[in-house]
């Protein structure tokens, strides 16, 4: 009777030191999860990150008249090298998915912080076009890798808080880009007026972002806080049946054009307008300083949306208005048209939301995000190049605008098939 009344309990706490020990009951969050410092230091290097992802080409656009003076390039020569950084994200970000199983998107991410610091330092040194354009596309090879992985690694570590950590690393992303655009030249004229000591002075905030991932270089998930993901990804997809999947990469491919002639030739046709360099230079980063907080808003606003066709169409109005301003008055609207602008760049945070949104894997992400920016990256590259040869021998800006203009009707027509509610999965 006493032992009904009071079992034993010595089994549960042996003290023999050869016996498992009984486990401990955790909670699943503190079982499967690491620190929340890990959180905090993942979201720090997407921030430090996304800053460095556009100052190696805004910097250049800023100074781009000074830089081909100094290494004595044609427009056509010059419209090639707006082309580069659509090129190296369109052949490097191919790479990234591979790289990724290989070392972890944390390590990756890290090299590539490393190649853009190299580059950096490197392409001020160097006395030809040739090294200079070598240099470039090494850093232009860390931000491929870095481009594309910054969305899986949304995906993965949050993948309850898509919409605000895309905004978060697009608002930053946003930052550097207009920052670099602003102070480029003022920078440039306090160092003594040296193109090469501008273009150099942005290694030492690449160097910055390379400290919060080396922590994280072992892991070769990049998703250690979400171990479950990894078991429960769905099967290979051949992506290139998805008609959203090349909806979506037609969609990227149209505002990349945009971006990069924005972020290239955009000074250039102020200052040809008779606006100053400084002037034209803070115009540019009028317009990337419009995705600071934009970047923030639209895509948590395309994330509560099943349809994010509305969005695309404001986008690209906003951009056939400025072209209109461009064309017709340059320096008369300035400030306008380049508010405008900057607006329709934020279809780059859009796209980057839709591809988090039309897969319901981790690893249909990987292989959309590699898909929609490569493949989105190969389709902009005539668009700068292009808009130089029209500039060379036309000898003004009408006809590389109206091209611009042009390219918007079908950049909003595929954001329209882009933005619509399915995914992947479902079309593969």
């Amino acid at each position: 009777m006493h032992d009904d009344v009071t079992p034993p309990r010595t089994p549960t706490r042996t003290l023999d030191p050869a016996a498992p020990a009984a486990p401990r009951i955790e909670s699943p969050a503190r079982a499967a999860g690491p620190a929340p410092w890990v959180f905090r230091l993942v979201a720090v290097g997407l921030v430090l990150t996304a800053l460095n992802l556009r100052p190696a080409i805004t910097s250049l656009g800023a100074l781009l008249e000074e830089v081909r003076d100094g290494l004595h390039m044609s427009g056509s020569v010059a419209g090639v090298l707006t082309s580069v950084p659509p090129l190296c994200f369109a052949v490097f970000g191919v790479m990234a998915p591979r790289l990724a199983r290989r070392f972890g998107p944390g390590a990756v991410v890290c090299a590539g912080m490393v190649a853009i610091t190299a580059g950096l330092v490197i392409r001020p040194l160097v006395g030809g076009t040739a090294g200079f354009l070598a240099a470039s596309a090494l850093a232009l090879m860390g931000i491929a890798v870095s481009n594309v992985l910054m969305p899986v690694i949304v995906k993965r570590w949050f993948p309850d808080r898509v919409g605000s950590m895309t905004g978060l690393y697009s608002m930053a992303l946003a930052l550097g880009t207009s920052l670099a655009a602003a102070v480029t030249v003022p920078m440039t004229e306090a160092m003594g007026g040296s193109w090469k000591a501008g273009l150099g002075v942005w290694a030492a905030l690449a160097a910055v972002a390379i400290l919060p991932w080396i922590p994280l270089v072992r892991d070769r998930s990049g998703a250690a806080g979400h171990p479950a993901a990894h078991r429960t990804e769905a099967p290979a997809l051949r992506i290139t049946r998805s008609r959203t999947a090349w909806a979506l990469a037609c969609f990227f491919g149209l505002q990349a054009t945009a971006a990069y002639i924005t972020m290239g030739w955009m000074p250039q046709i102020f200052r040809d307008s008779g606006v100053s360099a400084g002037a034209a230079g803070v115009l540019l980063a009028v317009t990337m300083a419009m995705g600071v907080p934009l970047a923030f808003v639209i895509p948590r606003v395309a994330a509560r949306m099943k349809n994010q066709g509305p969005i695309v169409v404001f986008l690209g109005l906003c951009g056939l208005v400025g072209y209109a301003g461009l064309y017709l008055a340059p320096s008369g609207g300035a400030w306008v048209w380049a508010v405008l602008l900057g607006i329709s760049n934020c279809s780059f945070p859009l796209a980057l939301t839709m591809i988090g949104m039309r897969s319901r894997s981790g690893a249909g992400v990987v292989r959309l995000s590699a898909f929609a920016q490569s493949t989105g990256y190969l389709i902009s590259i005539p668009g700068p190049l292009l808009v130089g040869v029209l500039y060379q021998h036309s000898g003004g800006w009408e006809l590389p605008i109206g091209l611009m203009a042009a390219l918007m009707v079908p950049q909003m027509a595929m954001g329209i098939l882009a933005g619509r509610d399915r995914t992947i999965e479902d079309e593969c």
